[in-house]
């Protein structure tokens, strides 16, 4: 988008660890030379899935930049309720300090955090409202350095807003305060538009491939990324949006999944009269869940038996001409954007200053 409204304007692209390990699932990953995988579900409530796409060649299959993703998904994140909040806190600061040391970053590199999107715009605003809350003290280190205890770093801080506010590129303006103030690495927060339903607000996505300009809404600007700062850019994304295409598309899915439900527990033909009395079911359906292809064609007719992305597809070349492929956002945006704003700043606090911890890290953020 090219106005004020610049939502996701500088956005990573979604999923991305999660998509590959779903990709993977499909495929012998033996068929996938060049790609490390790994889920870790062995905290209750947290799904952790870390990707390495080693290779120029790998990247091509999955649809990825060669680099490393952590996906954290958390299903109860979007409740807003603070002992969830207090245990992803926990391990976004385990598993982002484990990151910054495979990339080779230690307590002595200097940060510059980037929080990308419009302050404006409540689910853009989770870059600036992460600025807000974390602790900088780039400015210690240079006007009373002897002020500055064991366990800090240089930290410093940007909110840059968005091309249509300041009529500058972002790139622009982050590759200025780089090069005058020298930091040793850049984390750049941004909010995204996701590719499925049930990861909106659930979830935090973690890349050392950078930001690439406008991949959220379709536009093409330049890239945030360590060939155009020439240090590591880490990307942090949240995804808070969804496109009107997706929702239909993950509809179908689901209406899909449940007449599969329905089959598979009444093991007789179809009964629409049997749908009420399925249980509640809390998660997505997956490739298992649907019915066969030639059910699929009689529920739901072509449109049905089409493959995953060329029913994306389909949905959004019919809505976008129309105008209809809206951006959407849940109601409770408000008190999630404050809530999960508060965890990453706070995880970073913890991540970035090993003097922060449990105990202390309230002391730093509103």
């Amino acid at each position: 988008m090219e106005h004020d409204i610049d939502l996701s304007g500088y956005s990573i692209r979604t999923d991305l660890a999660v998509e590959a390990h779903e990709l993977a699932r499909q495929h012998n990953e033996s068929d996938i030379p060049g790609v490390w995988l790994q889920a870790d579900d062995s905290e209750p409530g947290i799904m952790v899935t870390r990707l390495h796409v080693q290779t120029e060649e790998a990247g091509k299959k999955l649809g990825k930049l060669p680099g490393r993703y952590l996906t954290i998904e958390v299903p109860k994140l979007r409740n807003n309720d603070t002992s969830v909040e207090e245990q992803v806190i926990r391990r976004f600061a385990v598993e982002f300090g484990g990151f910054l040391k495979e990339l080779g970053i230690t307590e002595e590199h200097k940060a510059l955090v980037v929080g990308l999107g419009n302050w404006n715009v409540t689910p853009d605003a989770l870059g600036p409202m992460v600025v807000e809350n974390l602790l900088v003290t780039r400015h210690l280190y240079q006007i009373a350095p002897e002020t500055v205890g064991d366990g800090y770093r240089p930290v410093s801080a940007l909110s840059p807003g968005v091309l249509g506010i300041t009529g500058i590129e972002t790139s622009e303006i982050v590759f200025g305060v780089v090069e005058k103030s020298k930091p040793d690495f850049v984390i750049c927060v941004d909010a995204l538009a996701s590719r499925a339903l049930h990861r909106v607000n659930t979830t935090i996505q973690i890349s050392d491939t950078g930001i690439h300009p406008g991949s959220g809404v379709g536009n093409k600007r330049k890239a945030i990324d360590q060939e155009t700062l020439g240090i590591p850019v880490i990307a942090i994304g949240v995804p808070t949006v969804v496109f009107a295409s997706t929702i239909v598309n993950d509809a179908i899915t689901y209406l899909l999944g449940h007449f599969g439900q329905s089959m598979a527990e009444s093991n007789r033909a179809f009964n629409r009269l049997s749908m009420s009395t399925l249980p509640e079911r809390k998660e997505p359906y997956t490739e298992e869940d649907l019915p066969d292809m030639e059910s699929r064609k009689t529920f739901m007719g072509l449109v049905g038996s089409l493959p995953e992305e060329e029913k994306r597809q389909l949905i959004h070349e019919v809505l976008r001409p129309l105008g209809q492929d809206l951006i959407v956002t849940p109601k409770e945006v408000d008190d999630f954007i404050e809530g999960v704003s508060n965890v990453i700043a706070t995880g970073l606090n913890r991540s970035l200053h090993r003097a922060v911890d449990e105990e202390n890290s309230a002391a730093y953020t509103h």
